[in-house]
């Protein structure tokens, strides 16, 4: 049975089921906690929102590919390496000989606190660098679904403008991913940035945007708030940390307006953290995942929280998912046993199972 809400069209066989757009770089993480000005060594990983979808959705067993630029340097070819190694399809990565791959550092406390500490060295980057101009559009829109984030629209003038055109409308477009990814670091001098990231959600089929960022960047609280803020999108994901996700969707064909929507919410599973980082991206990509198999909006909202699990229960924000059939049988849980799974780290093992938490209720 196909789910509520927008559908990705089909694909020419062997073409990639997902697409996506943005910057990876590479990232220092510290061998120790403390402030970067006290912390002695850095280990090499790569971070990038678009790219850890991809490597999510491919890690699940769909075919996916990674679009960006990087420098004809030693770390483009680390990220392009590390990224193919997912079996990501780097093929339209383009080679900057003029500029650098952007390269951060960052502290091991989690964003949320604040003693962490980032300091990004990506002014100028070659994916700074992408445009209307040289885009690679026959590779962009060869998927069943293109994914896109705010944060590319907030590294230059050229890449706001290549989002643009990505999510305007025009025939035959594929599904336009769009998660909101409000860093209002990124936006510092530009009060607009708000502004465009609600004009470029507006211009997209699904939606991923967290409660707490929509309230900061719109002064909008709850889904319904948020949904009036976002009328056109086809499905829009409100994720609401401890208390899970809810989907508006809106039957296919049907043209936005009050009480077309339907809303379906999943709670959040009680996960032990061992690190906060990327969890949104992978629940964007189990999300994705499920859209692609047509599953219906409860069980695509479960999959993003399971392949979300899976990277907050390891160190860095890349890990391999549950094998499909395993995340199958968690989602398909009667909704009672569903609050009583809790999960922690090895868990994505087929011979692990979930875990009942105690008696005092469930926490994201």
């Amino acid at each position: 049975m196909r789910g509520t809400g927008a559908e990705p069209p089909g694909g020419s066989a062997g073409a990639p089921e997902v697409v996506c757009l943005g910057e990876s770089m590479v990232t220092f993480l510290p061998t120790r906690p403390g402030r970067l000005a006290d912390v002695p060594a850095f280990l090499r990983g790569i971070g990038g929102a678009e790219s850890n979808v991809a490597c999510a959705l491919a890690g699940a067993g769909h075919r996916a590919a990674w679009v960006s630029r990087v420098g004809a340097d030693g770390f483009g070819d680390h990220l392009v390496d590390t990224i193919s190694g997912h079996g990501v399809d780097t093929s339209a990565v383009h080679r900057d000989p003029d500029r650098p791959t952007g390269v951060y550092f960052r502290t091991a406390a989690d964003r949320a606190e604040g003693a962490h500490e980032v300091a990004y060295y990506r002014a100028g980057s070659a994916a700074s660098a992408m445009s209307p101009r040289n885009a690679p559009y026959d590779a962009l829109f060869a998927g069943r679904v293109l994914h896109l984030s705010g944060i590319t629209a907030a590294l230059s003038d050229d890449c706001l403008a290549l989002l643009r055109t990505l999510t305007a409308e025009r025939p035959r477009r594929p599904l336009i991913s769009f998660d909101v990814n409000h860093r209002p670091r990124l936006w510092r001098g530009h009060p607009a940035g708000p502004g465009v990231l609600r004009d470029l959600a507006r211009g997209a089929d699904v939606v991923f945007v967290g409660e707490d960022e929509a309230a900061e960047a719109w002064g909008v609280h709850g889904p319904e708030a948020i949904r009036a803020a976002l009328p056109e999108p086809s499905v829009l994901v409100v994720k609401r940390g401890a208390h899970g996700a809810t989907v508006l969707a809106r039957p296919e064909g049907t043209p936005p307006g009050p009480g077309t929507d339907r809303a379906t919410t999943a709670p959040a599973l009680r996960v032990d953290v061992v690190a906060a980082v990327g969890a949104g991206d992978a629940f964007a990509a189990g999300f994705l995942s499920a859209t692609l198999r047509a599953l219906p909006v409860r069980d695509r909202i479960r999959h993003g929280h399971l392949m979300a699990a899976a990277v907050l229960t390891v160190p860095g924000d890349l890990t391999r998912p549950p094998a499909r059939a395993h995340a199958d049988r968690l989602a398909a849980l009667d909704d009672d046993a569903w609050r009583g799974v809790r999960l922690g780290p090895g868990w994505t093992s087929p011979t692990s199972g979930p875990v009942a938490p105690p008696a005092e209720g469930v926490s994201g």
